[in-house]
């Protein structure tokens, strides 16, 4: 469980360092912070699968139920029991933190490719239009295009 905490709070601060590039728009320093939280996310899963398996051992000793929870467990674990129990609040703590990140990087996310997406279109329209552009930066486009306009 411990090992789970720790690893949780690294992909927060991987999360917290994405967040701050997306902020400043810094690809590369986004890139990284990306590749470093899936090799977080892959060192939980395996955690996560040895906590499982753990839980099913113990559970078959204690004469419990395959799918025991935590508190059932705490139960015949004797004094170790409360820490088991401070551990578990621990880590969902940290998810809970993790969640609340995630919720806002992907929103800032969906706000920088929104504005990106009318950039983008607002610069095809001009582009795809023949014109000049007048001192306000907006493109002057003609209704329609004689012959003598496209020669030039």
């Amino acid at each position: 469980m411990s090992l789970l905490i720790e690893e949780h709070r690294r992909l927060l601060a991987h999360m917290q360092t994405q967040q701050a590039a997306m902020k400043k728009l810094e690809s590369g320093a986004m890139e990284e912070s990306l590749h470093r939280q899936e090799a977080s996310r892959m060192r939980i899963i395996s955690l996560e699968s040895r906590r499982r398996l753990l839980v099913q051992q113990i559970a078959k000793f204690s004469r419990l139920t395959p799918d025991a929870t935590l508190a059932q467990i705490a139960s015949v674990a004797g004094p170790a029991g409360h820490k088991l129990v401070y551990l578990r609040d621990e880590l969902k703590k940290v998810i809970r933190e993790i969640t609340e990140y995630t919720t806002v990087s992907g929103r800032l996310a969906s706000a920088v490719l929104g504005h990106l997406n009318t950039a983008m279109r607002l610069f095809a329209d001009a582009v795809g239009q023949a014109g000049t552009y007048t001192k306000n930066g907006i493109p002057r486009v003609s209704s329609r295009i004689g012959v003598m306009e496209a020669v030039g």
